[in-house]
């Protein structure tokens, strides 16, 4: 029996390798092959060389994940897949009550049967949530910061000051399962698989990525000033702005068409798209 260990040197602000090396702690003294998942370009023939009862260990972030998942789709594998979080967000691995430092985890029951997104012409597979919103507006401006080198990057910052100064909220029409909603200055409508996103928000405490129903959760903030929003913002890292139910409503559906009144950044998993004004989620 051999093991695999997949990793994403761009993970972590580009520690991922350093940090997939900390999975040598908990493999009882095998040693591990190390491949770069940025130039693995054929899974289907990368798991038809592997024996059924080798060990597959994937170390990244959300957003290697996510990548991982979407090259995956299709793909008939046999081994025992775990993952171990190196990224900077790790919001699957809170979802899944995990803790920095724990042993790795077998997902293959994680894996399957993900929902889709379809946005900008684009089909894909998320893991953990669609942002729309400022969330998406945190992931655009991060990524600039991140482009000119800043590695330090504060999402929350980000937010705050968005909130006060930069981000406008906009209208937005919602369609759940055919019944179709309107809504005024929105300032978050994300389409949740699980219950966390944006590096520790829980943005839909109920929701259960293994739900028996494949029901989605969408999460709606909306109607409130600056002033109210910031203050009721900071309670969704604990999960209870939902308490707030004036301005913030959670809504299950199986398919969720999020349409705003003018084009904002989206984020995918923390991976983010711009320039957009709709987005389609669902479950098959």
């Amino acid at each position: 029996m051999a093991t695999y260990v997949l990793f994403n040197p761009r993970s972590g602000n580009g520690t991922g390798k350093e940090k997939a090396e900390e999975i040598f702690n908990f493999l009882n003294g095998k040693t591990p092959i190390f491949r770069d998942v940025t130039k693995i370009t054929d899974y289907q023939a990368f798991f038809d060389e592997l024996n059924p009862d080798d060990e597959v260990y994937l170390s990244g972030g959300d957003g290697t994940l996510n990548h991982f998942v979407n090259d995956v789709d299709g793909v008939n594998f046999k081994q025992d897949l775990f993952f171990y979080p190196t990224g900077s967000g790790n919001d699957f691995w809170r979802d899944l009550a995990r803790k920095p430092g724990d042993a790795p985890t077998r997902i293959n029951d994680y894996i399957v049967d993900l929902p889709w997104v379809e946005v900008n012409g684009m089909k894909r597979r998320f893991i953990n949530g669609i942002g729309f919103g400022i969330d998406g507006y945190c992931c655009e401006v991060g990524d600039q910061m991140r482009d000119k080198g800043n590695k330090d990057i504060n999402y929350a910052g980000i937010a705050i000051k968005g909130l006060l100064f930069h981000y406008k909220p906009t209208n937005a029409t919602i369609e759940i399962d055919g019944e179709v909603s309107t809504y005024e200055k929105v300032w978050l409508a994300p389409t949740m698989n699980g219950r966390y996103y944006g590096g520790g928000m829980i943005a839909t405490p109920g929701q259960d990525r293994l739900d028996h129903d494949r029901l989605l959760s969408l999460l709606v903030f909306h109607g409130s000033g600056k002033i109210r929003t910031l203050m009721i913002f900071p309670s969704i890292f604990k999960g209870k702005h939902i308490n707030h139910t004036k301005v913030v409503t959670v809504r299950p559906g199986h398919r969720i068409k999020v349409t705003f009144d003018r084009p904002v950044a989206l984020q995918i998993d923390g991976e983010t798209v711009l320039n957009v004004k709709t987005y389609t989620a669902y479950k098959e």
